[in-house]
This record gives structure tokens, sequence and C-alpha cells, in this order.
């Protein structure tokens, strides 16, 4: 009796799953524009870890998203700069010369900082190589929004300086 309740709960959870799986895909046929959001904070290498990993925002960043094409051509590229709580919303129209553009073809990565004391890119939360969204965070009766980040810059003290053999030693 207790497998038969256990496999009874499963099957109605599979199903609801399924039900929601499909009212998501239908929420992406009538999407016009699809959102990309997230936040630009600093990080400060001289702090604790405590304070290091929260950062504080970066107001004026400027994040942008680039989608490409089913050959892997650039169609699409916006930019969008934070506001005092350092988010940004970039907005990207869904169809670009009557094709459509898929989500997962594009690419947000952080741009620029007017932060003269925290403007190095960092890779902590994929800002400086970019980030494809896979799973959107709304999907809701129009609303298609993937979210991304934190990205982080860091201050110029905190870069570490890339490392690499000299090729010429002539020691």
């Amino acid at each position: 009796m207790e497998k038969g309740w256990v496999v009874a709960v499963i099957a109605a959870a599979a199903a609801l799953l399924m039900l929601g799986g499909v009212e998501a895909r239908r929420g992406h046929d009538d999407v016009k524009v699809v959102h990309y959001d997230g936040k630009v904070l600093c990080q400060d290498c001289s702090k604790g870890w405590n304070e290091w990993t929260k950062g504080k925002p970066v107001k004026g960043a400027k994040v942008a998203v680039t989608c490409l094409d089913s050959r892997r051509r650039a169609v699409c590229h916006t930019s969008d700069t934070t506001d005092d709580k350092g988010e940004f919303d970039l907005v990207v129209s869904k169809f670009v010369y009557g094709k459509a553009v898929r989500p997962e073809d594009c690419t947000v990565r952080l741009v620029s900082s007017p932060d003269p004391t925290c403007n190095v890119m960092t890779d902590f939360g994929g800002g400086k190589c970019g980030v494809r969204p896979h799973h959107p965070s709304v999907v809701h009766r129009g609303m298609l929004k993937y979210t991304v980040g934190p990205f982080y810059f860091t201050s110029p003290s905190c870069d570490e300086p890339e490392t690499s053999p000299h090729e010429d030693d002539d020691d």
C-alpha cells in the first residue's frame, strides 16, 4: 500500500512538472522582447571575506549583450548602464530582421566602470568573459527574463598581473 501511495505522488508531481513546462513554452510564443538583468558590484580585496564577497554597487557601469544567429554572426548588440543600486536591465527584441533570436545564443558581459578606484573587470560571476544564460528566471504572460551575475569589478591594486614564461630568455 505504501509503494502505491509513493508511486501516485511521484506520478502527480511529474504531471505537474510537465504541465508547467508546457506553460513555460507557451510563454515564449507571445514574447516580443527578452530581458537580461543583474547587478554589478565592486570587490575590495583589502577587506575581509564577508565584505569582499558582498561588494558595493557600481553606479554607471556599462554592461552589454550580444546575440548571434545560427551561423554565429552577431545580429544584435545593446548595452545599459547600472543605476544607483548597481542594477541593469538589458532589453533585446526577440526578432531581428524577421528572424527569431534565441535567448540562449546571447552573451552578457561587463564593458566598463566609471569608478577609477574600481575599474578592473573580474570573472567572478562571469562578467569578464561573458555569460550565456540557460534558464529563464521569469516566464509569465509575455515576460521572459534571464538573471545573470552578479558581475564584479575590483580595484587596480587588487588586480593580479598575468604571468607567463618569457620566450626570449637569453640567460
